[in-house]
């Protein structure tokens, strides 16, 4: 018999070689019903692979992350069943299950798979679902791998098994269909009943340039109907927010093919919305003790070897930059925090003087291939609202939760009220990735961990996802469509402060090494615009709109009257504009609704006589005729509420 350990901490024994599925089954059959894999040690294994050792277990079922994991990554099996019956001879990459579903990358050799194709694949999908096939696990060894996947030509195959270790390599069968696979995957492909292929795109072999174009369709599935079709009409909302569609049309920010792939430039309108957004974490940061900085775009090379960004990161930075001196080099700055080393380390410093909080909007360069990069979520040069924290080793968990505080400030005045914190830890086994000692790894994992337990903030501990240099915390904030977005970021890290040979004096004369703390609550000027554009549907909080007021005289005789009221109300900071286009009144309400401008003034005879303005609300339309002065009084009240709540 062995023991299994459930979550609530109750034990039950079991016959050795239990499944998954029989855990479920002895607890009761709705449950069985529904468990679609099970953790097993935090390791995530098929309901029906066999338990020999006492363990600890999770069930997951479709509102679980794993039980989401391990039901796309069948689809992809699926998927790619269905497409070694329509195209013979086609050969497979990779096929994963993503956050959204799930893709295989093909090679289908001289045939093109388009986009018209995907009602023929999903129909051939749904008839192999229709046979129910059990999808068995299998062990095999290196060379019957290499044996069996050889004499099916499958050269991507073979090239991934030639890099796996002998004794560690699984295969999963359905129906005809075997792939090299770690899993996890469904007993049966029968829960899959709502199939939807969703796009066709281009995706290179292992990610690099240099290999061969292969076909990635994307996809995903559901066990109701009813979930595709709601999925279907967030799609559709999800299109109508696209902040690229909505940067556009607010006139907020570019891209130029002269300028260059990924380089954004920020337009007038955008430009002040950034800024204010930077102002507003100024002002927090003032409150906190943060001093604001300013550094190069570029830096030595010997820079970030001395700090292991180029050993972790060189591949996806710009080339060095030679100068006309031999052997000198630069890069275009990947990172601020070697840039913020320096500052510290320019003069001595006290234990009296810690903690010292150094912040800046740096731009920084990473080479993002052109396949991956999208709108301003993904590009490759960004502004961070990065700061650094030098402190003593006991200043760690209280300024550890300053910083908590500072992101659930920014949260709470956006309206990010859905979020989720991951504690982004070490991988357990591969510790060759990390640089530092063991000792410094354990000591900023618990002060994270302690912080987050003394906010009472639940958070999730994935590991392996860890920066090279120490562990973070990181903020998943969800948007109006539920989707999930990392934003803020906070990591605690003694390895730096030791490359760099960080000193302070302390209390007893001696030397000693600070403990520097990471931040970035906003993650990336960027990405975070792109993520509330999207959030908001470009309708910003008043207080951050670009334009406030749109002031619409009805015919040009009224343009001065409209003209005096911009005046006015620039001089009460009310963001105001003119639209005296020769253009009739419905037709200007009606653009300056796809503007997002929050309100609206009309004005014409009786309002230009009476002193008055005729407003309207964003999304509520006509609230009535008042004094302009009155107006400014209520609009600016209306921001003063907004911004008394942070």
């Amino acid at each position: 018999m062995i023991k299994i350990t459930f979550p609530d901490g109750s034990v039950r024994e079991y016959e050795k070689g239990v499944t998954g599925l029989q855990i479920a089954e002895s607890i009761s059959s709705r449950l069985a019903q529904d468990v679609l894999a099970c953790g097993v040690n935090d390791e995530i294994y098929d309901l029906g692979r066999p338990i020999n050792e006492d363990a600890s277990i999770k069930l997951y079922k479709w509102d679980d992350k794993e039980g989401k994991h391990a039901f796309w990554h069948t689809s992809a099996h699926l998927l790619a069943e269905a497409l070694q019956e329509l195209y013979p001879g086609i050969q497979f990459g990779i096929g994963p299950a993503i956050e959204n579903g799930f893709y295989y990358d093909v090679d289908p050799g001289e045939v093109a798979i388009k986009e018209s194709d995907l009602p023929k694949i999903e129909a051939k999908m749904a008839e192999l679902v229709a046979k129910k096939e059990a999808v068995v696990r299998a062990d095999i060894a290196k060379t019957d791998a290499m044996n069996l996947f050889g004499n099916r030509g499958e050269t991507y195959k073979t090239e991934l098994i030639s890099e796996l270790e002998d004794g560690h390599i699984t295969t999963y069968t359905q129906g005809a269909f075997t792939d090299l696979c770690r899993g996890p995957h469904l007993m049966t492909t029968a829960p899959i009943k709502a199939i939807k292929l969703t796009s066709v795109a281009g995706a290179y072999w292992r990610g690099q340039e240099d290999r061969k174009m292969l076909t990635r369709i994307y996809g995903i599935t559901f066990p109701k109907k009813k979930m595709l079709d709601e999925y279907l009409v967030m799609v559709e909302e999800a299109k109508k927010r696209d902040h690229r569609k909505i940067g556009k049309e607010m006139e907020l920010f570019m891209f130029s093919e002269a300028v260059g792939k990924g380089l954004p430039m920020w337009l007038p309108k955008g430009t002040a919305l950034r800024l204010r957004l930077e102002d507003f974490l100024k002002k927090i940061q003032k409150r906190f003790g943060y001093q604001q900085v300013m550094t190069p775009h570029i830096g030595s090379k010997h820079l970030y070897v001395t700090s292991g960004h180029y050993a972790k990161y060189g591949k996806d930075s710009f080339q060095p930059i030679h100068t006309p001196e031999e052997g000198e080099e630069y890069l275009l700055k990947p990172m601020n925090c070697p840039h913020h080393c320096e500052i510290y380390k320019w003069q001595p410093h006290s234990y009296k003087e810690l903690p010292l909080r150094l912040a800046e909007f740096g731009t920084v360069y990473r080479y993002e291939q052109s396949g991956e990069l999208h709108g301003l979520t993904r590009v490759r040069g960004f502004t961070q609202d990065d700061a650094h924290i030098f402190c003593r080793p006991d200043q760690v968990k209280e300024e550890f939760l300053s910083v908590m505080d500072i992101i659930f400030i920014i949260f709470k005045a956006l309206d990010f009220e859905n979020f989720e914190a991951q504690i982004s830890l070490r991988d357990k086994v591969n510790r060759d990735k990390y640089i530092g000692s063991e000792e410094n790894w354990e000591k900023a994992e618990m002060a994270i961990i302690e912080a987050c337990e003394e906010k009472g903030l639940k958070a999730n501990i994935e590991y392996g996802e860890a920066a090279f240099y120490g562990p973070k915390l990181d903020f998943m904030v969800r948007d109006a469509l539920g989707r999930k977005w990392q934003l803020g970021t906070i990591q605690v890290d003694y390895s730096l402060p030791e490359r760099f040979q960080l000193e302070y004096t302390g209390a007893d004369n001696m030397k000693h090494r600070p403990v520097m703390i990471h931040r970035a609550p906003f993650g990336s000027m960027e990405r975070f615009v792109a993520v509330l554009i999207e959030h908001t549907a470009g309708k910003f909080p008043l207080w951050l709109a670009p334009d406030q007021v749109a002031i619409l005289p009805i015919s040009e005789k009224f343009n001065d009257y409209a003209e005096q009221l911009r005046k006015y109300f620039d001089t009460i900071d009310i963001r105001a504009i003119v639209d005296d286009r020769n253009e009739k009144i419905g037709r200007k309400i009606r653009d300056n609704e796809m503007k997002r401008i929050p309100y609206m003034l009309i004005v014409g005879e009786k309002e230009a006589e009476n002193g008055e303005v005729s407003v309207r609300k964003q999304g509520e339309g006509d609230k009535g005729t008042m004094k302009f002065e009155e107006f400014g009084k209520i609009l600016n009240e209306e921001v003063q509420n907004m911004i008394n709540k942070w």
